[in-house]
């Protein structure tokens, strides 16, 4: 007789040997954008970065005493995806709060046309700075932070021209009554930094926080 070859078995349960030959097929990493913000989900669309779902937090954004406007802008977006990341398990959070400054006073979200005047009528001719903080939760749990500032510069404005803006309606809820990528870019000439931070999202930094991180950008998500 001859010899008998005897072939290697493979080690491990039927199943083990199945995933070996056809492995199962990565779960997508899910991303949840912890804000209500429309202009934030569009200047991620511009990235190709399309949330998951849309869960903003609710929580008090009082400055505390003698709280820095920067220092401000990253304590409220970590308190965001602190808050949100208690509903949400294993997936990618990200979320970011804007604060508009002038000096070490911060200016509110404009909510009556007495806001916007009085606003507008500081920003006048003068520069002030827009922070936005941002911070992403990872689906190990990890949060890491960062803080983007732009100076903006608004021309010398006659009442008239408030008046006009005003009128508009576009500074309805927006930190320092007005919208930079509204009407009220004919009011601005010049800006020093990341267009996208006056926006309301950096999209510089947010993007390389993402895939650092590990999560897929554009293609790259398949």
């Amino acid at each position: 007789m001859g010899d008998r070859t005897n072939l290697p078995r493979s080690a491990g349960t039927a199943a083990e040997r199945d995933n070996e030959i056809n492995p199962p097929l990565r779960q997508p990493l899910s991303l949840i954008l912890a804000s209500a913000s429309p202009r934030r989900l569009s200047l991620l669309k511009q990235i190709d970065v399309f949330p998951d779902a849309v869960d903003p937090a609710d929580i008090d954004e009082t400055a505390n005493v003698q709280e820095r406007p920067r220092d401000l802008a990253q304590r409220l977006a970590k308190e965001k995806a602190e808050a949100v990341a208690r509903r949400h398990k294993n997936v990618f959070l990200l979320s970011a709060d804007t604060v508009v400054a002038v000096g070490r006073r911060a200016l509110g979200k404009a909510e009556t046309e007495d806001d916007a005047y009085a606003y507008l009528k500081l920003l006048s001719g003068r520069r002030h700075h827009v922070y936005t903080g941002v911070t992403l939760i990872t689906p190990a749990g990890e949060a890491v932070s960062r803080v983007a500032s732009t100076a903006v510069i608004f021309k010398p404005l006659d009442i008239s021209e408030i008046r006009a803006y005003i009128s508009s309606g576009e500074w309805h809820g927006k930190a320092g009554g007005y919208a930079i990528q509204g009407r009220a870019a004919a009011l601005i000439r010049q800006i020093q930094g990341s267009y996208s931070n006056v926006v309301g999202l950096p999209l510089f930094e947010v993007a390389n926080m993402l895939k650092g991180k590990g999560y897929p950008l554009g293609a790259e998500r398949g």
